[in-house]
Parts: structure tokens; sequence; C-alpha cells
């Protein structure tokens, strides 16, 4: 096939989609509206990554740099695509750089935006610097230095995580479960009392959804080997007594009041459409389902499918996922494109 297979996104899926097509032989361009590969991993400064453990600089940055020293991929950073026509094995799309692509297909690994917080003003975000984002906690891991109260510079000797921050809350729009919240929760829960073994933590949640076999590497670990606490619970607001933070609430189980003092409240927030996709669709011509993300075609046909025949999907585009699940999808993604590009084959 002499035309590239045009990747919009340089996240996981699209460096796995990437890799995947050169390792035949096919050449890609990947577009990439930030200034550098990676996706959300890299741009937000991710620490550990589940569940495999690893770094994410190191994980994520070995697959842009596989990505980056492969002459089959075409990298273009700061750029977006601004029009795409034509049809399967004859597309044609422009760039903001100036830059033309022919394309064979497209696969779209655009990911998605986390929530803002800001957004759920009465659990403190915004009003109170203790209360932090669980990415803001990525950072403080990554980046050594370790977790500290914003406002003092104190090591916290009292935390609360608390689950579904921009997640299964039909107040704000946001019905979907963000799926690996809590798993991620769990692990930093784990990574805090591991550094601040005086540190007590609490994960406060409606339900938990470590799913698949996360459940006892993750929520029976971190409760039986680094003893966090568990407050199945409803919150009525984050606010502060002067000297610490305070989370207000209902304790679900036994039906009560439940008012307890921290240094510092991390909200696991959740996975929003990619707030571009609005502008996605309509550059590409594929259809969104109800909440925003990127609609998938028929998933017994071929699971990388949009609604636009030569356009395919992966990863958070189209949902909440997994680091894990978004590459693997971003493999299945470059197939799909092979396939539907190669001759028929005679059936016998």
């Amino acid at each position: 096939m002499n035309k590239p297979i045009l990747i919009v996104g340089g996240g996981p899926a699209g460096l796995a989609a990437a890799h995947a097509l050169a390792r035949v032989g096919q050449n890609s361009v990947v577009v990439e509206k930030e200034d550098r590969l990676g996706g959300a991993p890299i741009l937000s400064g991710y620490a550990k990554l589940v569940p495999s453990g690893e770094w994410a600089r190191d994980a994520i940055g070995g697959m842009v740099d596989r990505v980056r020293n492969d002459p089959l991929v075409d990298v273009q950073t700061s750029a977006r695509v601004e029009s795409f026509a034509g049809q399967p094995g004859a597309f044609s799309a422009r760039l903001s750089n100036g830059a033309s692509v022919d394309a064979a297909a497209a696969i779209l690994c655009t990911g998605f935006t986390h929530f803002d917080s800001v957004n759920k003003p009465e659990w403190g975000f915004g009003t109170f610097p203790d209360v932090v984002t669980t990415t803001q906690v990525e950072q403080m891991i990554s980046s050594g230095k370790g977790v500290r109260c914003p406002s003092d510079g104190r090591k916290p000797k009292r935390v609360a995580i608390l689950l579904c921050v921009g997640s299964r809350d039909r107040q704000i729009g946001r019905e979907w479960c963000s799926k690996i919240c809590c798993t991620v929760s769990a692990n930093m829960a784990m990574e805090i009392r591991e550094e601040l073994p005086d540190c007590h933590v609490y994960i406060y949640y409606m339900d938990i959804r470590t799913y698949g076999l996360y459940e006892t590497k993750y929520y029976w670990r971190s409760q039986e080997e680094f003893k966090v606490k568990y407050i199945k619970a409803r919150i009525a607001e984050v606010t502060s007594n002067g000297e610490q933070l305070v989370v207000k609430g209902e304790d679900t189980l036994v039906k009560r009041p439940i008012t307890i003092p921290f240094d510092m409240v991390v909200h696991a927030i959740g996975m929003d459409p990619n707030v571009d996709n609005k502008t996605i669709a309509s550059t590409f011509g594929i259809d969104l389902e109800r909440h925003g993300y990127v609609a998938r075609g028929n998933a017994y046909g071929n699971t990388a499918e949009t609604s636009r025949a030569g356009v395919f999907v992966a990863g958070a585009a189209c949902g909440p996922e997994t680091i894990d699940d978004s590459i693997a999808q971003g493999h299945a993604a470059a197939l799909a494109a092979l396939g539907l590009l190669q001759p028929a084959r005679v059936r016998a």
C-alpha cells in the first residue's frame, strides 16, 4: 500500500497503532495537537501505571522513542486535522501546520479530557489549596518530591480520597463510570502509605469497581497489607475548621452522619469526552454517542469501526479506558485499517 494511514492522536493508542503498522511495513502519519507525544500519561505527569507498576515516563516514554525513531512513521506535532475528505483508500487531509496528507484510512486516537473539579465546587476544589486531584498527586509522586500539602509543604498525616468525582453523577451530567478510578485510587493510597507510613488514608466510595483481576492486587491488598480504610458514604461537602479540611457526609452502611478532619483531600477525577470531539466529529464526518464520545460501530463485525467507512477509533476516544486496553485497541485498529484495504480474498 503506497498511501500512509493517518493516525490522529499521539497517546498510548496512537503510538500502538503506529508501531503495529510499521512492523508490517506500512507507513503512517501521526498528528498530535500538543508539542510532544505520549498523551495523558506523559503530558499530565503520571507516576506508576496500573497494573504494570512501571513508571509512565519509562513505559510510555519507550513507546514514544520507538515511534519517533521509526522511518515509517511521520510525526506531526503541534498540528490538527482541519479538513478530511474522500473515501477508503483515497482520503485527503489538510493539517493546521500547512501540511497535507493523502491517506488510505484514518485512526482516531484522540483520547479524553480529565474532569475539571471546579464543576464540583461543594467538594472544596478551588476553594482550599489542600483539596487536589489524583492527577496532581501523580505529579507529586513522579516529581520525586513526594506527597505534600500544597498550602505549606508539610507531610499530610491524614488523607481522604473521594471517588467518582466527575463520574456517575447525573446532577452534573456525568452518568458514566470512568472505569479505572477505583483501581488508580487504591494504588495511589498504597503509594502514599508506602512513602508516609504514619499517614492514615481513607477512601470514600459509592461502590468499588476494581474489576477483573484488579480486585485482589489493589482492593484487598490496599486494606490488608497497607491498612487503607474504606468508607461507603454519600459526601455532602468539604469545608474547613480553620486548621484542617473537614469531609462531611453520611455513612451509608450504618445510616448516620460522619464528619472527619483531614490534612489533604484528593478528588479521584473521572474521564470526560475530549473537549474537541464535536469538532473532530464534524471534520471526519462521524457520529458521537449520547455522552459525547466517538460512537463505535458493530463490535461483532469490527470493533474499531466508526460510522464512516475507512475511519477507525481506538482507546479513550470512544469511552473511559485503561492504558493497557487502549494499547490493545490501537493494535486492533491498525489491523482493521489494513484489512479494509486488502483485496477481497476468494473464499472456498
